[in-house]
């Protein structure tokens, strides 16, 4: 009898026990998560929009990089002009078929790294599934921006080289690969490859942090956990355009390093290379020459990339919820 009262006062604890930890353990597993292919196809479309709608202004920046002529913004517009006239409306988006091949694969493991990276370096931390504090959220983007420009140099050598000739000397991306091969060496295509590591840790991890910083800071205040898209055009244009005033003389460099088979230039190292457009052009005029131009065409295009990036990877999450609910 005794026996009998034990096991029934037993019995409400067991059945709330069974009853209330299966829906929990369920819960975890309907929780939709986005894969690395998701953020990989999330990256690659952002990249591609973002570098075709200012490629014409790239293109022009390019241009100037590489030659002595002086920069203003009456010369980048002349310049558009006579490329227009000279060869159609499409002239003005010559190499971006390079930038397409280069951006989509850089732009997607930059953005899919930087998820990973993120997710790393919050469990290493203790802020797994939570904001990071400064010092990683700056150690994640450079890390993802390395890991990108690691993987994808030669293709922006080729866009460089693409962006400055005519289509007489180099007709498809293919023609480029081969000939830089036959004339100047495997090596050539790696050329410049120093000073674009040591501009993108800094570009690439200021541009993120402050990105995520200014999401951060909007959520703490506003109490809303997404912003509105053109919230998130503003942030990324802040991020772009500290990210590329930071790192820009760099830029400079690697196009003179990049272009010099073709445009007669003996830029072989880093300093040499940085002493020659000092001494030639001086500081403001050389290391910072369009600047400008990047301070309309940078802002644009990290905007319109984030932005891209946020609601391409926030849609996707929508669909896996959305087949979770209908299995």
């Amino acid at each position: 009898m005794a026996h009998r009262v034990h096991d029934q006062s037993r019995l409400p604890v067991a059945q709330a026990a069974v009853l209330t930890l299966p829906p929990s353990s369920q819960a975890k597993d309907l929780r939709p998560r986005l894969t690395a292919l998701d953020s990989l196809l999330c990256g690659a479309f952002a990249g591609a929009v973002a570098k075709t709608v200012i490629a014409p202004l790239d293109r022009t920046k390019i241009i100037f990089q590489v030659s002595s002529k002086r920069f203003s913004a009456k010369e980048a517009f002349r310049l558009l002009y006579c490329t227009y006239m000279e060869g159609g409306l499409l002239s003005l988006w010559r190499g971006n078929s390079a930038t397409m091949v280069r951006v989509m694969p850089y732009a997607a493991i930059q953005f899919c790294s930087h998820e990973q990276y993120k997710k790393l370096l919050g469990g290493y931390y203790g802020f797994q599934g939570k904001a990071l504090p400064p010092f990683p959220r700056l150690l994640a983007g450079s890390l993802a921006g390395m890991t990108a420009a690691m993987l994808t140099y030669p293709l922006d050598m080729v866009r460089a080289r693409m962006a400055v000739t005519a289509r007489e000397m180099y007709s498809n991306i293919m023609h480029v690969f081969v000939r830089i091969s036959q004339e100047e060496g495997v090596k050539t295509l790696y050329r410049g490859f120093t000073p674009t590591i040591l501009g993108v840790i800094p570009y690439a991890g200021i541009t993120f942090f402050t990105y995520e910083t200014l999401k951060k800071l909007h959520a703490e205040k506003t109490k809303r956990s997404q912003p509105y898209p053109y919230e998130r055009l503003a942030f990324g244009a802040c991020a772009g355009l500290i990210g590329q005033s930071a790192s820009y003389p760099l830029d400079v460099v690697r196009r003179r390093m990049q272009t010099a088979g073709v445009t007669g230039s003996s830029c072989v190292t880093i300093l040499g290379t940085m002493r020659e457009i000092v001494t030639q052009e001086g500081i403001r005029r050389g290391l910072y020459k369009g600047l400008s131009m990047n301070w309309v065409k940078g802002p644009i295009a990290v905007g319109i990339s984030f932005t891209t990036f946020d609601l391409t990877h926030n849609l996707l999450l929508k669909l896996h919820q959305m087949g979770s609910f209908i299995h």
